[in-house]
């Protein structure tokens, strides 16, 4: 359980960290120049990764549903998402709801038993979570300044 956590922790930062490189690539070209090229560059890692850790059986997929080869196109409106998600909320604000919605659907279709997941009851207590996870969310965003209302209150030199 342990390492499910620190993995879990681990891929939450790389997330951020990931956004973060995303919006200042989309910054010089489009969302979608950036797409191709945040997923071109994750194909050709994951090959060599895949190939040097596993040899030949990287490429050995077995017996799967024809649908399942279609996830990898979900991680275009992922990217195309967030990263345009970033421009016009910042960062932290869009990733805060881009955690919360991905909790809130994990919920769901953990729920539902949905894509063979073991069906898990929706307690009182993980609907509560949900209501204040989303109350919290709403308390960040209308207690929390803009960029412009601080730097208004700061002399020019002070302002980054």
């Amino acid at each position: 359980m342990i390492v499910g956590i620190v993995m879990a922790l681990a891929a939450g930062c790389l997330i951020s960290v990931q956004t973060m490189f995303n919006n200042k690539v989309s910054a010089a070209v489009s969302s979608h120049t950036t797409t191709a090229l945040v997923l071109g560059m994750g194909l050709i890692a994951s090959f060599g990764i895949g190939w040097l850790m596993e040899g030949s059986s990287f490429f050995a997929t077995g017996t799967m549903p024809l649908w399942y080869w279609f996830s990898g196109l979900l991680g275009i409106g992922v990217v195309t998402f967030v990263v345009n998600g970033v421009k016009q909320l910042g960062a932290s604000y869009a990733i805060s709801i881009v955690m919360a919605s991905q909790l809130l659907c994990a919920l769901w279709w953990d729920s539902m038993g949905w894509f063979g997941l073991k069906q898990v009851p929706l307690t009182p207590q993980k609907a509560v979570g949900a209501v204040l996870l989303i109350i919290g969310l709403v308390l960040y965003k209308v207690t929390g300044k803009t960029r412009k209302q601080v730097n208004q209150g700061k002399p020019v030199a002070a302002r980054g």
